[in-house]
């Protein structure tokens, strides 16, 4: 099938969006509203950009056109963390999805502890094998979503997962990060995975004219 993604309503292109591109990373990102009081919330459309400077951006739906928390604050305050969600932090990520109103402090709500950023006033989840403390640089307002792309300012990554300091070797797999996948409540673990090195155009051309 072809699908004229414009053409389509908002439910059927989320559904397509949401069922093709997996596993995605999720993106559990801590803003602060203007009183202080933190707000938490994983979103699943993130992604790195790059790293000339280090950036990641943010997918964030809105809600009748109106911005959900996380747009909201990040508009009003731009620095907030993101962390990586282990497989022990699963269900404590999960709690964080809630409808809950503004305002509500769903760290508190869901009992996860924090410690403070380096840089920036909102705070780490102390239990993710990585915390990025960001910087947004642009908004990107279109009717249905705003997408964030910020700064990675600083990078704490667990000790525990670094295997070799020297020379900023990562125990990823050890991290056992999850990511979403097609439908809603479906998750993936990282654990089936292979490995590809690139071919250099050198020798793919001698490999072709041995052949």
């Amino acid at each position: 099938m072809i699908f004229d993604m414009a053409a389509l309503p908002f439910a059927t292109r989320y559904k397509i969006m949401n069922s093709t591109v997996t596993p995605r990373p999720i993106g559990w990102t801590v803003t602060l509203d203007d009183a202080g009081v933190p707000n938490c919330a994983p979103h699943s459309f993130f992604n790195a950009m790059g790293s000339d400077p280090a950036m990641v951006v943010l997918g964030l739906m809105k809600l009748k056109g109106e911005d959900k928390d996380t747009a909201a604050y990040i508009r009003a305050r731009p620095d907030f963390t993101i962390a990586l969600v282990s497989e022990a932090d699963g269900e404590r990520m999960n709690l964080t999805a809630t409808d809950s109103p503004r305002g509500v402090n769903e760290l508190a709500l869901a009992g996860i502890a924090t410690r403070a950023a380096t840089r920036i006033a909102a705070p780490l989840i102390a239990s993710a094998p990585v915390n990025f403390e960001c910087r947004a640089v642009d908004l990107l307002d279109y009717p249905g979503q705003t997408v964030v792309v910020a700064e990675v300012l600083v990078t704490h990554i667990d000790d525990a997962f670094i295997s070799d300091a020297a020379r900023t070797h990562i125990d990823t797999p050890a991290m056992k990060l999850i990511a979403r996948t097609h439908g809603a409540g479906w998750y993936q673990r990282g654990t089936d995975q292979f490995q590809m090195q690139r071919p250099e155009y050198k020798a793919l051309m001698a490999e072709k004219r041995a052949d």
